[in-house]
């Protein structure tokens, strides 16, 4: 046996004493950069991966992403995941991989009939896909479902992007009695919307993926739209940030200043001091 090293016990005290922060995005760069703000998610996780986090990050594997290129493995201790929503049973499956010049990971969701496509939210002919509010319901509980899965429990949860606005409206549900979630905080980001169609009726059916959901609980998204996403991920946050310059009107006077939760307003410097000051104030609550 080796011999006790103060100085390593020393590193792994401090390495317990990190605060655990978890990004789930629609898009980070360098993987799919749809908005600025996919820029800023990486930035973010590699900032408060320097800046004593422990970080990781999920988002979609599009078929788009290149997994040769971006080294993405399966997750085999994650396999054998099935996410159900509306009565069927969709298998889940998981892949990582290191963010360049970092040393953090970043996981992707996928699933073979609703991310394989080389096409987004769209197809070639710019149709609007039929099935892209079962995609976000997937995605959502999918994400959440994994993280019980790694036994991680994350302190902080930032989730950016329309796609993610149900985990919010989740974690203060569903999961909230969920002991990997018991401390955890959120920030959600709104940004510019990016889409005009709605996700309609049976989107609101699908995401009532509990008995203990209700209808009244999905009342901010009752609109299926881009902005009614956004609202309904802010509407549960815990703190609200601000990605993009052009953000709709209605959500800018509605959110900017909410009793009770701190909010981050747009800036272009690219100086993100202010978020790392956010994540450690809700941490440290």
């Amino acid at each position: 046996m080796p011999p006790f090293n103060k100085a390593d016990k020393l590193n792994e005290t401090q390495m317990s004493a990190k605060k655990r922060i978890l990004f789930i995005a629609n898009e980070m760069s360098p993987y799919l950069e749809l908005t600025e703000f996919s820029e800023i998610v990486n930035k973010l996780a590699i900032k408060a991966n320097d800046n004593n986090f422990e970080v990781r990050c999920i988002m979609p594997r599009f078929g788009t992403i290149n997994e040769r290129r971006h080294r993405l493995h399966e997750v085999v201790r994650l396999s054998g995941i099935n996410v159900s929503v509306d009565n069927d049973d969709i298998p889940l499956q998981i892949k990582v991989a290191s963010l360049p010049s970092a040393r953090l990971q970043v996981y992707f969701l996928d699933n073979e009939e609703l991310f394989k496509r080389k096409f987004h939210f769209h197809d070639e002919n710019e149709k609007w896909y039929d099935d892209n509010g079962l995609r976000t319901v997937f995605y959502c509980k999918g994400a959440l479902e994994t993280v019980k899965k790694f036994g991680w429990p994350p302190d902080i949860i930032h989730c950016s992007g329309w796609m993610t606005g149900l985990i919010p409206a989740y974690l203060k549900t569903v999961y909230k009695k969920e002991p990997v979630f018991a401390h955890s905080k959120i920030v959600y980001t709104i940004g510019q919307n990016t889409f005009k169609e709605k996700l309609g009726a049976k989107f609101l059916k699908e995401a009532l993926i509990h008995a203990s959901l209700k209808d009244k609980d999905l009342e901010p998204f009752k609109e299926t739209t881009n902005t009614a996403m956004f609202r309904g991920g802010a509407t549960y946050a815990d703190a609200i940030t601000f990605g993009a310059e052009k953000i709709d009107k209605k959500l800018l006077e509605e959110f900017s200043k909410v009793r009770g939760k701190k909010t981050l307003t747009y800036t272009e410097d690219g100086d993100l001091t202010d978020y790392l000051q956010l994540y450690n104030d809700l941490a440290s609550k």
